[in-house]
């Protein structure tokens, strides 16, 4: 006579938790980074009047962004570029020259750059160079969108990981310990 062996529901429930388990490690640990580098200052400042036009406009961001496609362009009220040469990135700030002898006026800075998780991140901003009132502007943080590390949604899929590890080795405990008190439910 043949007997078939049958799995019991804690058995199941066991695997299916292993197989959610090993789903939610691969997802989490295969997700983007939670968020992009962000621009922390730039001289000029935002908004600021200079007394001269500056030899180079220079951007500071939070991480070292990859030196892949940068642009800078400084366009004053023409839209003429005014950036010379090409954009330098040194550490975590870019800096572009500006044309020597770039007349006085409004400049509008429009940037863009590869964030050091290979994500472009784009911005503008405005200053004034020469005109009234022409004291130097110091740099003054830039606003930027609001950018977090990624670390705090990081540490809550691991949180929910180790949650559901503690419960998968829970009910693996409980069914060894079922299965040593009544072997005889095997056959």
């Amino acid at each position: 006579m043949k007997t078939t062996s049958r799995k019991s529901p804690a058995a199941w429930l066991a695997w299916v938790l292993l197989a959610f388990t090993t789903a939610a490690f691969v997802l989490a640990s295969s997700a983007p980074a939670q968020a992009h580098d962000s621009l922390e200052s730039s001289n000029p400042a935002d908004g600021s009047t200079v007394s001269a036009m500056p030899a180079k406009i220079e951007l500071t961001f939070d991480h070292t962004p990859i030196a892949i496609n940068s642009i800078v362009r400084v366009e004053d009220a023409t839209g003429t570029d005014q950036a010379d040469g090409p954009v330098q990135i040194v550490d975590n700030q870019v800096s572009q020259p500006v044309k020597p002898g770039a007349p006085e006026g409004k400049y509008t800075v429009v940037w863009r750059v590869v964030s050091s998780d290979g994500h472009p991140i784009e911005g503008t901003f405005t200053f004034t160079a020469g005109g009234p009132n022409t004291a130097p502007a110091a740099a003054v943080a830039t606003p930027a969108a609001a950018a977090s590390s990624g670390l705090p949604g990081q540490l809550v899929v691991v949180g929910i990981l180790a949650g559901v590890l503690v419960i998968g080795l829970l009910v693996a405990g409980v069914m060894i310990r079922r299965r040593l008190r009544n072997p005889e439910d095997e056959a």
